[in-house]
């Protein structure tokens, strides 16, 4: 079952009043995209309402990742998740969209012109078009099979994301996996931890080619060490304090790794949820859409962001952008269908807000 870490923002206590909305969009998840898919809908003179499980926005930028750094976002060479977050809610702050947050929406019924949401605080929205912007559903760490683990991971010396680089300062960490998550924060901790090791199964990670030349700089550096090709095996100390990470080849050869801390990167799980039972097409966790108006099988709802999916789709955060306009401008003729959508530049459109 995926679960959230322990300090990650959770689902608000139900509140004494359970509010009732009428707006012309609802959109599902508050993360990045769902956040500028508000600004784009309040751009098209749209109400909408935000309504996410967390009880703060930001999805896994704010729960998970706030001080990681993202390179891609453009006129950004670099800016942290928390910062991301913090940049888009001032977006879309001249328009005051209302949210329902810290609890899931669990009830969507209707169609298209007049939907009708329910979550499990039993507010209820009305809602003449629909935008799911829930990335990949629900989410948790895939937690690595060793034994002991929750003893680890009630002290922190296991952890699955990282929130404060400064806590690792001084400190051994294993980092553990293979992808850009892994990558990522063995360079940047390499900056504070007094020793990083890289492990990994095999000699062959999946980065970015400039992510994968820093590696090599820093292994040749000294600053990060790269153990492969091995997996973890077990994890040794006493009281929940770790003091070693023991890794073994598959033919069994084992290396014991100082450690304070264990990083293991092995991707999330993720499960769509109640959406999966809202009468949309849906492939595991993604929900197919048509990529000229981001528009599901079910009409007057539109998929943006992790969730969706369609033929050449990248699933990066600038992507998503995209798809929060295409899906914001198609589903004004679900609100408004007596009015004609004459599209505009934001520089002819005037301030936000005005």
């Amino acid at each position: 079952m995926t679960h959230l870490p322990p300090d990650a923002p959770r689902p608000a206590p139900p509140s004494a009043a359970p509010r009732q909305l009428e707006t012309d969009i609802a959109i599902i998840g508050a993360g990045p995209v769902g956040l500028f898919a508000a600004f784009e809908c309040s751009m098209l003179r749209l109400g909408c309402v935000l309504m996410d499980v967390l009880d703060t926005t930001g999805g896994q930028c704010a729960a998970l990742y706030p001080e990681k750094p993202i390179y891609d976002i453009p006129a950004h060479p670099s800016i942290t998740g928390g910062g991301l977050i913090e940049a888009l809610e001032a977006q879309i702050a001249p328009f005051e969209v209302p949210r329902l947050l810290g609890s899931q929406v669990v009830e969507l019924t209707g169609e298209a012109g007049n939907f009708t949401l329910r979550n499990t605080r039993g507010d209820i929205v009305r809602a003449k078009a629909v935008i799911i912007a829930a990335g990949a559903g629900a989410f948790g760490p895939n937690r690595p099979p060793l034994e002991g683990l929750e003893a680890f991971e009630a002290t922190g010396c296991v952890q699955y994301y990282v929130r404060k680089r400064s806590e690792f300062a001084g400190k051994r960490v294993v980092v553990a996996g293979g992808g850009d998550s892994a990558l990522d924060w063995a360079l940047s901790l390499s900056e504070v931890a007094a020793h990083v090791c890289l492990l990994h199964r095999r000699d062959r990670f999946r980065g970015a080619p400039d992510t994968l030349a820093r590696i090599e700089e820093r292994i040749a550096e000294g600053r990060v060490e790269k153990i492969v090709p091995y997996q973890l095996h077990a994890l040794h100390g006493e009281a929940g304090a770790l003091t070693h990470v023991e890794a073994q080849t598959l033919d069994g050869q084992s290396r014991l790794l100082a450690a304070d801390v264990l990083l293991p990167f092995y991707g999330l799980s993720t499960d769509l949820g109640p959406i999966a039972q809202w009468g949309l097409e849906t492939h595991r966790t993604s929900i197919p859409v048509e990529p000229a108006t981001m528009a599901t099988n079910v009409p007057g709802i539109h998929a943006i962001g992790d969730v969706a999916q369609y033929p050449g789709k990248l699933k990066l955060i600038l992507q998503g952008f995209s798809e929060g306009a295409v899906a914001a401008h198609a589903a004004f003729a679900t609100a408004r269908p007596e009015e004609a959508l004459r599209f505009e530049h934001s520089t002819s459109r005037g301030a936000p807000g005005a």
